[in-house]
Order: structure tokens, then C-alpha cells, then sequence
């Protein structure tokens, strides 16, 4: 062909034309270009050869800079350049602690590799993308530290904010041979040495990605394992399946999944299940603050997307209580977690609800390694739990969660019969708003607020008991309640401290009882009145007589722990019983005196009041033979206590004549 032939004399003039040109110029430029072609042999040539040692130097400097820590390379460093695919070797890899951890002593590295071999393809870095044919970790040591502030050495960011979730370059091939890890978590109480391997094949005595190891939780035995399938010929593309084992105590958790983008940890899924004896237990484990709950069993499916996962179909018992609902779990730029999401019970079994404030739950098994009764709560007999409530935790953590019990087995004088409850929690403010529990007639609302951002813990509650059937809360007595009629109630306080009982103990405000109408026994009343002839003879006869109660009220003071009665009065048409005395919520005795003055003669009358004394788990009940002092001031109660209760006063006609005697009385 004629343009090839001219191409071939064009090329074999070519050399001569260039010399030709090399004479025309000046000599300085001759030496110049000359210099120029030396130097770029010179570097092909290094470039070529594999070892790269005297790259070493700016090869870690770059790395410390990109992960704001030091980084050294102590052994070899080869490197294959020309080629499609080329690749790296990395001998004695170091990677040394943040300054933050170096200055508390930690001399050990993040990660110690005895060799790192790597192989990228050549044509999509021209894209700016990386992506690695091979990947090979021989004998790495990683160490993972936490401190109680919760940094990471494992953050590899600049410090103004948190990195983000891992993301490794997409990895065909990745093999790890004979690793090791550690991990320290001062924050959650965790220590865990544990061998990873990532073989090329699964056999029959292991998987192709195996992660094992035991270690420390909370002082509690712990266990972890991880297995996946070979990580050969992986694609972005595909999921790859992922299997997870943990113990800790008599806590267990068991995941199938996957990750749905290869080497992206930031893009997870899988079916969860857990199992134990305190759902406050899995705060070591997750990092999220839950309440004291009695032996539970929880299935969900977990998804993570980047810096939110997403908790959904949750479904199980906890105690006798079914649990069911979605939550959402949003990592702050602070790294704080910010639970989100509702949650519901078909049924709810009350006993469940004590653990929540301390109290040992009656549905937790005997035997279990881990009760649900938490460190630090009393074991004496006490109505009020002693149970402290974690600070560091409650700060630890935001939440925006509902809750709601659709029915509610409870105890035959306490007929609840559906729960609501609203929990707001902002760096340490904890609002249950609302509260709002429902009987067979009549309900429970109100407030309640835990102020945990300063070290002097601040308790606050606000309950309103409206219009609820006094008879749905007393025991049967003889085949009939004692006494019935509507009931309202009102409890205002504040304490301090770290428990309830400590924030009863400390607490200021007022509780006010006010029973505008009702029945009781005729006996009952004759004896409150101490009329033992009477009340007796009622009593042996099985007298099922009854008397209408015009007007009840009891309204304490309540200060630095101490319920102080202001006014306690009960008027019926046969007695009319004044009272006085305390309540002391730190030792929780009663100190009670009750008063019955007859409306009419009685012969046997004894002039003696009743006493009320032992402690709230155990009220003991006598006579008390020194006269009461009477009680005055009674017309004062339905101007103060009546509008606090939130009672229609105008509607309390009783009442109100009540009020209308005790003034006549006054002005006598």
C-alpha cells in the first residue's frame, strides 16, 4: 500500500531529521534538553523498580495526614507500577494512637500489620474511582479503645466532628491471615480480644470469614462471633450474607444479614433477635438507654443507612407483656443517639411496670443470672424503690418515643385499664408528657419531668386522678366494698435525687384527696366514730346498712420529704371524723390520728381517737387512748383545696354545706 510505504521512509528519516534539528540549535538548549531526557530515564527507571524504600517517608507523611495521626512504615515497601493492575507491598505498617489518647499513657498502636499487599485497576482511576482486584492483611493487630467520654480511636476524623460510618473501596479479593483484635470501651464497660481470618474458600470445620473471641462485659462473661462467606469475586452490587453471635451474662443476640453494599459498613441489614434478663443490660451493646425492665425476648428487623438504622417490626415479650412498634435510631453530629418512635402492648401485665422504677418484677424467673433488679436498689421492705437512676446515660442519649397499652391486667384493686405515656429526653431533660392512665371509670393524667443536666438531679411531677369509683380500689368485704363514691385527687412535687425514693424523700408541695359523695357502711362509720356497742352489733349481724358520706377531704403539706396534714375531715350523716398527723416519705412511717365526734348520743362513746402508725408497705391500725386535740379551721379546706383539685365547687353542694357548718362553728 502507498500511503504505508510513505510512512515507513517517513519514519526511517525521522531519527536524522532529529539530529539535524539537535545541530541548528544552540548548544546551551542541546544541554538542557539533554538533561531533561536523563532525568526522565532516570525516573522510569526508579519507578520500575520495586523497591520503593526511599519513598517510605512521603508515604507516611501523606497517610498522617489523612488520618490525623501518625503512621510509619518500618519494614519494606515494593511497589509495581507499570501494569493494568498495579499493585503494593507494605511491610511493618504502623498506625499510632490520636494525641488525645497518647496523652492518657496509651503507648500501643490502633494497628500494628505485619505485611499489607494491595493491587488496584489501572483505567478507572482515570474516572476517580478506586478499585481494588486484591486486598491482603497478614497478621494484623488492631487495637480499639473508648474512653468514658465516649472518643474513639477508631475516629479517624480531624475532631470537629465525627467520621462518618466506614466505606472501604469496592474489593474483589480480600484476605486476612492470622488477626488479632482488641477492644476497650470505658464507656460502656466493654473488653473483648478476639482472632479475625478471612480465607479465600469456606471449608467444613470453618467459614471463609470468621471473627471469634470472648472478653468482659459489665463484668459479665463475653462472647462474640462473626461469620460470612468467602470475600472472592465480590460485587457492589450483590449483598454479601453476614452472621453475628453474641453473649453477654444471660443477655443474647443473634443477627442474620447482609451488607448490602460490599465494604460500605454504613449500609446494613438483617433480622435480629435478643434475649435476656434487663433490657438496660443492651445499653453496653447498643449504646442506647432503655428502662429496667423484667426478663424480656425481642425480634426485629435492623436496617442501617449510613448514620440513621431503622428498627422495624419489633415483636416480643417482655415480663407477661407483649411489645410490638418501630423505632429509628439517628446518630448526632455530637454522636449521641436520637431515639425516635412508638410503641404499643395488646396487654400489659402491671406487675412488669415496677421494674421500670426499681422494684423487683414478678414476672422475672427464678434462677436467672441476670434479675431485674438493678445495681444499687434497696432490698428492704419499702413501697418506694431505692433503684438510682444512671445520669451518664440519661445524658447520653436523646429520645422522642410514645408508648400505649391497649388493655392492662392488674391487680383486682387497681383496675387499670389502657396506658399512654409520651417520653421527650433532650441532653438530659427527661419529660413524660403525658402521662395518662384510664379506669373503669374516671382517669390518671398529668406530668412529670426529670431534670438530669446538672449534677444535682431536679424531679418534678403534676398527676390529676379524676372522678375515679372508689369502689374499683378496696377490697371486698363481706360480698360489697366497704364504702363507694367518686374520687378526685391531685399530687404536686418536687425533690431531688436520683431515685424515687430519694426524690420522695427531699420532695416539697401538696397532695389533696376530695371525695364529694359517696356511701359507706354503717358500721364502718359507727367505728370510725368509736361507737363499739353500735358499730359491733352492726357488724356481727352482717348488716349490709349504709350511710352517705356528704363530704370527704384530705390536703397535706408536703415539705422536705414529710406529708403534713392541713386538713383531714370526713362527714358522714351518723359521724363526722377530723384528723391530723404526717406521713414520713424518707422512713415511709405513718403518724395518723383520726377523730369521730357522733351526730347523735351514744351512750357507749368512747372518747378515744384512732391511731394510724406503721409504714406504708404496712399500715397498723389502734386506738389511742389519750383525746385527740380537735381540728379546727375546716372551712378553710374547701376554699384552698377544692379549686387545687380542679372540683366544680358550685356542684358540691355537700361539701359546700359542709363549709357552711364549719364557718357557724368558727364564729361561735
Amino acid at each position: 500500500m502507498a500511503w504505508a510505504k510513505g510512512f515507513w521512509k517517513w519514519l526511517k528519516a525521522l531519527p536524522h531529521a532529529i539530529v539535524a534539528a539537535l545541530k541548528r540549535m544552540p548548544m546551551l538548549t542541546r544541554i538542557i534538553l539533554g538533561a531533561i531526557v536523563l532525568i526522565l530515564i532516570a525516573i522510569i527507571i526508579t519507578l520500575a523498580n520495586p523497591n520503593w524504600n526511599w519513598a517510605r517517608g512521603i508515604v507516611s507523611s501523606i497517610a498522617s495526614g489523612k488520618l490525623h495521626r501518625p503512621v510509619a512504615i518500618e519494614g519494606n515497601l515494593r511497589v509495581h507500577l507499570f501494569s493494568f493492575t498495579p499493585s503494593a507491598t507494605v511491610g511493618g505498617l504502623k498506625i499510632a494512637e490520636p494525641d488525645w489518647a497518647l496523652k492518657t499513657g496509651k503507648t500501643q498502636h490502633v494497628a500494628d500489620i505485619q505485611n499489607l499487599a494491595v493491587q488496584t485497576e489501572l483505567l478507572p482511576l482515570f474516572i476517580g474511582r478506586l478499585v481494588l482486584p486484591r486486598l491482603e492483611v497478614t497478621k494484623p493487630n488492631v487495637f480499639l479503645y473508648q474512653d468514658a467520654q465516649g472518643r474513639a480511636n477508631w475516629d479517624f476524623s480531624d475532631g470537629t466532628k465525627k467520621g462518618e460510618p466506614t466505606k472501604l473501596p469496592p474489593i474483589k479479593n480480600f484476605i486476612i491471615r492470622d488477626g488479632t483484635i482488641v477492644f476497650n470501651s470505658m464507656q460502656r464497660g466493654i473488653t473483648f480480644k478476639g482472632t479475625v481470618n478471612a480465607h479465600e474458600t469456606a471449608t467444613a470445620n470453618r467459614q471463609a470469614f470468621q471473627l471469634t473471641g470472648d472478653g468482659n462485659l459489665n463484668g459479665k462473661v463475653f462472647e462474640l462471633e462473626a461469620a460470612g462467606g468467602p470475600l472472592l469475586n465480590i460485587r457492589t452490587d450483590r449483598p454479601y450474607p453476614l452472621e453475628i453471635k453474641a453473649r453477654a451474662g444471660n443477655t443474647y443476640l443473634t443477627a442474620t444479614g447482609q451488607v448490602t453494599r460490599p465494604f460500605n459498613l454504613g449500609q446494613l441489614t438483617g433480622n435480629v433477635a435478643v434475649n435476656g434478663g434487663n433490657l438496660a443490660d443492651l445499653y453496653y451493646l447498643t449504646g442506647l438507654t432503655l428502662p429496667n425492665t423484667p426478663a424480656y425476648r425481642i425480634s426485629a428487623k435492623v436496617t442501617r443507612d449510613e448514620r440513621i438504622y431503622h428498627i422495624n417490626g419489633i415483636n416480643g415479650k417482655v415480663g407477661g407483656s407483649d411489645l410490638h412498634g418501630a423505632l429509628k435510631v439517628e446518630l448526632q453530629k455530637d454522636g449521641r443517639p436520637y431515639l425516635i418512635g412508638e410503641l404499643a402492648s395488646k396487654s400489659l401485665d402491671f406487675q412488669d411496670l415496677g421494674a421500670v422504677f426499681g422494684a423487683t418484677a414478678a414476672n422475672t424467673p427464678q434462677g436467672a443470672d441476670v434479675t431485674a433488679t438493678p445495681s444499687g436498689a434497696s432490698t428492704s421492705r419499702r413501697l418506694l424503690p431505692d433503684a438510682p437512676l444512671d445520669v451518664a446515660r440519661v445524658r447520653g442519649m436523646d429520645a422522642d418515643v410514645t408508648y400505649k397499652a391497649i388493655s392492662v391486667r392488674a391487680t383486682p384493686n387497681l383496675p387499670m385499664r389502657a396506658v399512654s405515656l409520651g417520653v421527650d429526653l433532650k441532653k438530659g431533660l427527661l419529660n413524660l408528657n403525658p402521662i395518662d392512665i384510664s379506669f373503669p371509670q374516671g382517669r390518671l393524667q398529668g406530668t412529670a419531668k426529670i431534670d438530669a443536666r446538672t449534677d444535682t438531679q431536679t424531679n418534678t411531677i403534676d398527676l390529676r386522678l379524676t372522678n375515679v369509683r372508689l369502689q374499683d380500689f378496696v377490697p371486698y368485704f363481706r360480698g360489697r366494698p366497704p364504702a363507694e363514691g367518686s374520687l378526685s385527687a391531685r399530687v404536686q412535687a418536687t425533690g431531688t435525687g436520683n431515685s424515687v425514693h430519694k426524690a420522695a424523700s427531699t420532695a416539697n408541695g401538696q397532695v389533696a384527696i376530695v371525695m364529694p359523695d359517696g356511701t359507706v357502711r354503717q358500721s364502718l362509720a359507727e367505728l370510725m366514730g368509736v361507737n363499739p356497742t353500735k358499730g359491733v352489733f352492726l357488724l356481727l349481724s352482717k348488716s349490709k346498712k349504709e350511710t352517705p358520706i356528704r363530704c370527704g377531704v384530705a390536703n397535706f403539706k408536703l415539705t422536705n420529704g414529710v406529708l403534713q396534714s392541713q386538713q383531714l375531715v370526713l362527714d358522714t350523716e351518723v359521724v363526722q371524723v377530723t384528723g391530723k398527723g404526717t406521713i414520713n416519705l424518707a422512713n415511709e412511717r405513718l403518724d395518723l390520728v383520726l377523730k369521730g365526734k357522733p351526730k347523735k348520743f351514744r351512750l357507749t362513746h368512747v372518747n378515744a381517737p384512732i391511731i394510724i402508725g406503721g409504714n406504708l408497705a404496712a399500715p397498723k391500725f389502734g386506738i389511742d387512748p389519750k383525746p385527740a386535740i380537735v381540728q379546727g379551721g375546716l372551712a378553710v379546706v374547701f376554699q384552698t383545696v377544692l379549686p387545687f383539685v380542679n372540683l366544680d365547687y358550685a356542684k358540691n353542694a355537700n361539701c359546700a354545706a359542709l363549709e357552711g357548718t364549719a364557718r357557724a362553728k368558727g364564729a361561735r
